[in-house]
């Protein structure tokens, strides 16, 4: 079990980390070690609830691959080990994200009040543009 946060933990074979080359900072060092970290986490096979998942898939979609393995590139840090705990951090984002249910608006109706007083300002800036075009004959 892999705690990434304070409420979420996944359990360890659902994550695959891959060190790769990185490009940006790290000058000649970039060249020789493979600080870049690509952490792979199979949702479709993961111990989330039903609801999370699907909500996982339905917000971060385009980072999940067909076969629903969400994928997290890190390569903004010069060590392996930042980027590793900042990928383990987004993905504790992520979770966090759509473990959150989304709370759900109930439709209201405008008070007469309202309608009347949106009404009158219509009625006003009608008057105020038909007062803007051209002096008539029979209006001097």
């Amino acid at each position: 079990m892999i705690k990434l946060s304070e409420n979420i933990a996944v359990e360890a074979h659902e994550l695959t980390e891959r060190f790769v080359r990185a490009s940006g900072p790290g000058g000649q060092n970039v060249n020789k070690v493979a600080t870049a970290v690509e952490l792979r986490f199979d949702v479709t096979n993961s111990s989330l609830p039903p609801e999370t998942k699907a909500r996982l898939i339905e917000q971060f979609g385009n980072r999940i691959t067909a076969d629903g393995v969400l994928i997290i590139d890190s390569r903004e840090h010069r060590t392996q080990g930042q980027n590793r705990v900042a990928a383990r951090a987004r993905l504790a984002d992520l979770l966090e994200q759509a473990s959150r249910r989304p709370t759900v608006r109930r439709p209201t109706k405008p008070k007469p009040a309202a309608g009347a007083r949106r009404l009158e300002g219509k009625r006003r800036r009608s008057e105020v543009k038909a007062l803007r075009g051209r002096a008539r004959a029979g209006d001097e």
